[in-house]
């Protein structure tokens, strides 16, 4: 049996390999797909694979895409259905009213909830 160092011998630079080829990718994608599309419908220039690097990775600090966050939002949905499971209608129909207030389908801050 290998020791487990051996084995990270070859695994870091294959991953400093394939962080590499998929920023290439990516800014190469992003790259040709603004030249195709943004210069003919709106007129803005041209950009280079650079450009195109610091738009993908702008994009990825504003909005946090192309990361490994869909376990997390998976995790958040199985502990809240599990809650769901466990609650009484009396409390669901709580949980219900006090969600619509918050996201804003209840009763505005001028209106009273009595008429």
């Amino acid at each position: 049996m290998r020791p487990r160092w051996k084995k990270l011998i070859w695994m870091a630079p294959l991953g400093v390999l394939g962080i590499l080829l998929v920023i290439t990718i990516g800014g190469e994608l992003v790259m040709h797909l603004w030249n195709w599309l943004l210069p003919p419908l709106f007129g803005w220039g041209h950009i280079t694979f650079w450009q195109a690097f610091g738009i993908l990775a702008l994009c990825r600090i504003l909005f946090g895409g192309f990361g490994c966050r869909g376990s997390r939002r998976s995790n958040f949905r199985s502990r809240m259905a599990e809650r769901w499971e466990h609650m009484t209608p009396e409390e669901r129909e709580r949980f219900r009213q006090g969600m619509g207030g918050r996201c804003g389908f209840g009763p505005s801050t001028g209106e009273s909830t009595e008429k």
